[in-house]
């Protein structure tokens, strides 16, 4: 029952962020061996995915030290993954544009939540939130006042902070968003090499996280021309919500969704 399960959380810091992990379930202490769990998984990312570190296997790959197939598995499932979501996108997500090189940044934050959620489920978890720097995983819907309920996601304006201009309920699934925020337009477009202006933000809302973060990404590049995405039967279950460019006006796709 709800009301019997122990609530656990913890900031992970780590990729020069904080992840924050919630979680539900009846073992507090099989709980937190699954978030400790998480924390080395999280590190473990970081040192084959991080750019910034000259040893990682992505700044290895970069420079020409080592090819694909001699780096790990989750690389090699990455990059096929990326180059999946490139093709959907037709182009306007393309981690191979990146100066330097192949650069999975954009794909591999929420595809690592979603392995974290595996790894808590695996420890007694039923009810769980990993917000990875605003990108959200989440499994087994919300737990308010020892009754279940769905997760209520805020989505605030991309240029007032206290601002929230939509909210999503679910249950299970990722929300990714990309846009201004605090980072400022870094956003660039692949097909240029400019900055990217085709939205001013853009969340998506789907059963991968890793997709849905290489979706919004994309969204900001190509803007309006990147809803006929979605009619593409790889993305029967994503939906997306996205603010104008130039305009404070909005637009959204709402599909048949599994993550709902």
């Amino acid at each position: 029952m709800p009301n019997m399960q122990s609530r656990e959380t913890r900031e992970i810091e780590v990729w020069g962020t904080i992840i924050w992990v919630e979680c539900w379930g009846p073992s507090p202490d099989r709980l937190n061996i699954g978030i400790d769990k998480c924390a080395e998984y999280f590190e473990f990312i970081g040192q084959v995915f991080s750019t910034y570190k000259e040893e990682s296997e992505v700044s290895k790959l970069r420079a020409g030290k080592i090819k694909l197939e001699d780096t790990c598995a989750d690389l090699q499932k990455v990059w096929q993954l990326c180059a999946v979501a490139k093709e959907i996108t037709e182009g306007s997500f393309d981690p191979w544009a990146v100066i330097g090189g192949f650069d999975p940044s954009g794909y591999v934050k929420g595809w690592a939540a979603d392995r974290a959620i595996e790894i808590l489920i695996e420890h007694g978890a039923t009810s769980i939130q990993i917000n990875a720097a605003g990108d959200l995983s989440l499994a087994g819907g919300n737990i308010e006042d020892g009754e279940k309920t769905t997760w209520k996601i805020g989505i605030r304006h991309p240029e007032e902070a206290h601002t929230i201009v939509k909210v999503f309920e679910l249950n299970d699934g990722a929300v990714a968003t990309s846009g201004t925020y605090e980072r400022g337009a870094h956003i660039r477009d692949p097909h240029t090499g400019l900055i990217a202006i085709g939205a001013r933000s853009a969340s998506v809302i789907g059963p991968d996280g890793g997709l849905a973060d290489a979706l919004a990404t994309a969204l900001v590049v190509s803007g309006r021309d990147g809803a006929s995405w979605f009619s593409k039967p790889e993305l029967a279950e994503y939906s997306a919500w996205v603010i104008d460019r130039n305009e404070d006006t909005s637009w959204e796709i709402v599909r048949d969704t599994n993550a709902s």
